[in-house]
């Protein structure tokens, strides 16, 4: 399996933890968003992906494309180490708050999104920063009180392994904690967050830790 990524990118982030829970091998690929205006606008990677976005996940010559979807195949392809749990329930409540991170937070604080701010509305990099910050910290304080009244969770998001919900916590901490953003409230996510990058999977999947980090 060949993984196309950016170090930095979070929603790369979640794929690299899922393939490392699971314990599968495959070659980075590096797409930097940055250089040259972009590697993933170039007609070279959008024959891999036409969103020309990362991540892509290429199995037997078949480009797979966005990081949830790509999870749940890696969970169905290799069911032995499950993301999701048994239970209907108990799988809307982590797909719940991984599309918490992944619908309501992430896109609005996508790369290109926050280009077109200054680039196209002339936002200035405080305002910015700013809006990431607003964005991020108002949709991380409902995770927080989602997780902090259910009785399912455990260690981690869900129990005492790791799932779909906290592939997707652990990267959007990151970010925000990049961009200073005001966690002192959300003593829960922390405490999941610290949990999980105590687990190899998590810190092999750590940005600083990839081939094309800088």
């Amino acid at each position: 399996m060949k993984l196309y990524s950016y170090f930095r990118s979070s929603a790369s982030y979640r794929v690299r933890i899922a393939l490392n829970l699971k314990g599968l091998d495959y070659e980075t690929v590096p797409v930097h968003l940055l250089r040259n205006g972009g590697e993933q606008l170039s007609s070279e990677y959008r024959r891999i992906n036409p969103d020309g976005l990362v991540p892509a996940l290429e199995v037997d010559g078949t480009a797979l494309q966005q990081s949830l979807a790509i999870i749940e195949y890696l969970d169905e392809a290799y069911p032995e180490k499950p993301l999701l749990p048994p239970a209907p329930l108990d799988r809307a409540f982590v797909r719940g708050i991984a599309l918490s991170i992944a619908c309501d937070i992430h896109p609005i604080n996508n790369l290109r999104v926050l280009r077109y701010l200054v680039r196209d509305l002339k936002v200035s990099e405080e305002d910015k920063n700013a809006w990431y910050r607003h964005w991020c910290e108002q949709g991380l304080a409902a995770v927080e009180t989602t997780l902090a009244r259910d009785a399912r969770v455990g260690t981690f998001c869900f129990g005492d392994t790791p799932t779909l919900a906290d592939c997707c916590l652990v990267p959007q901490i990151a970010n925000a904690r990049r961009l200073e953003c005001d966690l002192s409230a959300m003593p829960t996510i922390l405490r999941i967050n610290d949990a999980c990058l105590a687990l190899e999977a998590f810190a092999r999947a750590a940005p600083g830790q990839q081939p094309d980090a800088e």
